[in-house]
């Protein structure tokens, strides 16, 4: 395929990556993974860049890939966590100051853009080593700096571009039929893009203790958050926003008008889009809704140490209680005797069940902190999401796992085998995921967007930093957890 296959109209995230994936299959993007002569290459050899060619160093993550792979007894393992661990801060990290504050943009891997979800999952896994690393500390307040920017431009944005007075370079999103503002590069509204920006802001505090970047200018993006949540509950009418986009997928765009389709006012917060960025079904999402719940009551402990504000945090913890009370009323099934969680649902009474690999999902539930891992419902829905129940559940030849919409039939997500494993503590689980991950990066050393169920060499997005950050989040898990698994 090449970009004089696709009409302009027809120019999608989707196409874009196909075309980045057949030039990563060429040789472009190897920054990210570099291609090796199979004649002249050492097994195993680090597929990172050289020292001087990344764009953050930090001692303490290279101290703890040292730690972590002298743990590991399988080489290729070891190699892969080396590769994957650090590759977000070797490839993505863009350092800066802005107003005399630190600022930190990060791009999701192969696109020029930095999605508020992935650039808070992407550098999760160094939350534990930022309290000895002043390095990793900047970041974080940069990445904190930067999210609070983004959120005061537009709220209901996804992604976003360096320069906060641009237009969108994005091709797919050129002639969105949305309020597109500068400093925006794709509107969808995702209820998770902002409660990632809560979930990585509380991390860091309970990590470090640091309250330098929870200035005014964050405490004012907060409150856009909560008033965001509330305007999306539509109570009082659809609320301003709206969005459509032509394309021939489907679910790139969003139906009536732009505002999705019909769903009743039942105290959940109606999102339009899902976290693979597809467009919802039934606009009362149900993971992100949970996963709100979550942010909101660690925004509401945040706001009462940091700033004293028992106001704000006791409205953050209302409307977390109001949303958990209508996933209680509106998005549980039931089936053969037992109830579990719907994906989606409308409040009229119509719930989808499905389960995407993107989080927040269904089998991410625990990882989020909504309930136990051993939560009876959650073993429930756990149980149908990864079988036949879900229509986005694939078995193959290489490997079985969930995928979604996004890419299609057949491809499974690496991020539901590390989902899968870092929601569980059933060791032979945890081992079946590692064996699968080890045997479909196709012997590139890094973790891919999706792969075929029977052919890992069949795959998309060689450079996809959030999966090489969660791979690196599992083993470094692990180490601590189960460390008999590496051994």
């Amino acid at each position: 395929m090449t970009n004089e296959d696709i009409p302009h109209a027809m120019m999608t995230r989707r196409n874009l990556l196909k075309l980045i994936g057949g030039a990563a299959a060429s040789g472009a993007f190897a920054l990210a993974a570099p291609r090796v002569s199979a004649a002249t290459a050492k097994p195993f050899a680090s597929r990172r860049p050289p020292a001087d060619k990344r764009k953050f160093s930090s001692p303490a993550v290279e101290a703890e890939i040292a730690r972590i792979q002298a743990r590991i007894g399988d080489p290729e393992l070891a190699w892969l966590f080396g590769n994957c661990y650090p590759n977000t801060l070797d490839t993505t990290v863009h350092m800066g100051t802005v107003g005399g504050k630190p600022d930190t943009f990060i791009v999701t891997g192969d696109i020029d853009a930095m999605w508020l979800r992935d650039s808070s999952a992407q550098v999760s896994p160094y939350l534990p080593l930022a309290a000895k690393d002043e390095a990793l500390r900047q970041l974080y307040r940069g990445l904190i700096h930067r999210q609070a920017a983004c959120i005061s431009i537009d709220p209901y944005a996804n992604a976003f571009l360096p320069d906060p007075r641009a237009r969108t370079n994005l091709d797919w999103a050129q002639h969105d039929l949305t309020d597109m503002k500068p400093g925006v590069a794709e509107r969808k509204w995702e209820i998770d893009s902002l409660c990632w920006t809560i979930r990585i802001a509380h991390g860091y505090w309970k990590a470090t203790g640091d309250r330098a970047p929870f200035d005014d200018d964050w405490r004012a993006a907060m409150h856009l958050v909560l008033a965001t949540f509330r305007e999306q509950q539509r109570k009082h009418g659809s609320g301003p926003y709206h969005f459509q986009r032509a394309s021939a997928v489907p679910t790139d765009t969003v139906p009536l008008g732009g505002y999705g389709n019909p769903a009743l006012p039942v105290g959940m917060i109606f999102s339009m889009f899902r976290p693979s960025d597809d467009a919802c079904i039934y606009p009362l999402f149900v993971p992100a809704n949970a996963f709100a719940v979550v942010s909101l009551r660690q925004l509401a402990e945040m706001s009462r140490a940091l700033h004293g504000d028992a106001a704000f945090a006791g409205d953050c913890e209302a409307l977390a209680a109001e949303v958990q009370a209508a996933l209680e009323r509106h998005a549980v099934m039931h089936e053969g005797g037992e109830d579990f969680w719907a994906y989606e649902t409308d409040g009229y009474g119509n719930q989808l069940f499905m389960d995407d690999a993107n989080v927040p999902s269904l089998l991410a539930l625990p990882y989020l902190g909504f309930c136990a891992r051993d939560d009876a419902r959650y073993r429930r829905t756990r149980d149908r999401a990864w079988g036949q129940r879900n229509p986005y559940f694939f078995r193959g030849k290489a490997a079985e796992g969930i995928g979604g919409p996004h890419e299609g039939l057949r491809m499974i997500w690496p991020m539901s085998l590390m989902v899968r494993a870092l929601t569980t503590d059933d060791a032979g689980e945890i081992r079946q995921c590692l064996h699968w991950l080890k045997t479909t990066h196709a012997g590139t050393g890094f973790m891919h967007e999706a792969f075929d169920q029977d052919d890992p060499a069949k795959f998309t997005r060689s450079w996809f930093a959030w999966a090489n950050s969660l791979f690196g989040e599992l083993i470094a898990g692990l180490a601590t957890s189960h460390p008999e698994l590496l051994r």
